[in-house]
């Protein structure tokens, strides 16, 4: 079913990115609510936090058993019990962390209000946000945050951002201070193509702004290497200039000729015999394993996980490994909350579920590197 605009938001979306077009550059800074602020201090000085829950809190939160429900897990709670897994991969953390993973990994921020009690709400979600081309296209080039817009942050951001109208979607930059960029903002009900076109047409007008931002600080990253080198070099120079100074100042002691017959008389084996022999002990080298001397001749596959709340894992398997392995690497973690979940990939989007357990991770098509979503169920 293809959802079509009023009249008046069609008007509003096509003077948008006709602005766009013309002007180059469409965005508007927006300061954040000081309890936000408070969170981005947080993760801005101690570095990405990891807000994970006790396994009993996740296991009566998905099964809808108990009233109270975190900050963290209110939007995405409610939007699986009522439409299911399928939906991109929301991250179950406050704002300010979801910014900054944005950051980190270079890409803007989607963010969503979900109004539960609005009418176009069940059709924006079931057609066009649940979607396949939507979800496919979302977790490929965004990090997606939600949050209910009559609650906590979602609240705040509504009336930060001026929400008049819902379905209410973003794309949001991390800027400079206590701020925000607004590159797109959008109201109302949308087909997934018309989300999709508008969204790739942001990324396509607003990347080139931001690309120069991040270019200076992959140079900075470079340059700040390369001085730590140059820095490790003169250390090691240093070190080496010392050693043989050290050498110099203390010669090796050089025995006189009659002290050495001495000492060679005493070491001879007739000296030796009437001595307790002393007890020698060998190191042997350990068999290694016939099941892992084939496994060794196969290429490694560099598999990287990440969990709902921003944590991520990288390891390597061997390409002949099967899928089972990473769900016995995972489960092998103890992380509270992966009592019931499923990998996925993101795009193309695919989900390694029973199937695919026995499947090797070269014919799964997770080799040489992939990257793989942590879903709960």
């Amino acid at each position: 079913m293809v959802l079509y605009l009023p009249q008046n938001h069609v008007r509003y979306s096509n003077t948008r990115l006709a602005e766009a077009s013309i002007n180059g550059i469409v965005r508007r800074m927006v300061n954040l609510p000081r309890s936000i602020l408070g969170g981005f201090s947080r993760v801005m000085n101690g570095g990405r936090r990891n807000r994970t829950l006790p396994s009993s809190y996740q296991y009566q939160i998905l099964q809808q058993d108990t009233p109270y429900v975190p900050e963290e897990w209110s939007f995405l709670t409610s939007f699986q019990y009522q439409y299911g897994s399928m939906h991109p991969f929301f991250y179950a953390c406050r704002f300010a962390e979801a910014l900054k993973i944005a950051e980190d990994d270079h890409k803007f921020l989607f963010l969503y209000l979900h109004s539960p009690d609005h009418p176009f709400t069940p059709s924006f979600c079931e057609d066009t946000l649940c979607s396949e081309l939507v979800v496919q296209f979302l977790d490929a080039n965004f990090i997606c945050w939600g949050a209910l817009a009559n609650r906590g942050e979602g609240l705040q951001m509504a009336i930060t951002l001026g929400a008049t109208s819902f379905p209410f979607c973003a794309v949001i930059a991390p800027a400079p201070g206590e701020s925000i960029t607004v590159l797109q903002q959008l109201e109302g009900p949308l087909s997934p193509a018309d989300l999709v076109e508008i969204l790739q047409r942001t990324l396509e007008e607003q990347g080139s702004a931001f690309g120069s931002s991040k270019l200076k600080r992959e140079e900075k990253i470079k340059a700040d290497r390369r001085i730590r080198e140059e820095q490790d070099k003169a250390y090691l120079a240093a070190l080496k200039q010392d050693k043989e100074r050290e050498r110099l100042k203390n010669p090796p002691l050089v025995l006189p000729k009659k002290a050495m017959d001495e000492r060679l008389k005493q070491n001879s084996p007739i000296k030796q015999q009437g001595r307790v022999k002393e007890t020698t002990f060998t190191r042997e080298t350990p068999n290694k394993d016939p099941a892992n001397k084939g496994k060794d001749s196969h290429p490694s596959s560099q598999i990287l996980i990440r969990f709902p709340n921003g944590e991520k894992r990288e390891r390597r398997f061997s390409s002949m490994d099967k899928v089972k392995s990473i769900y016995s690497y995972v489960d092998s973690l103890g992380l509270p909350g992966t009592e019931n979940y499923r990998l996925i990939a993101s795009f193309p989007r695919r989900v390694y579920g029973t199937d695919e357990m026995n499947m090797t991770l070269k014919d799964a098509g997770l080799h040489p590197r992939a990257s793989l979503f942590l879903e709960c169920q």
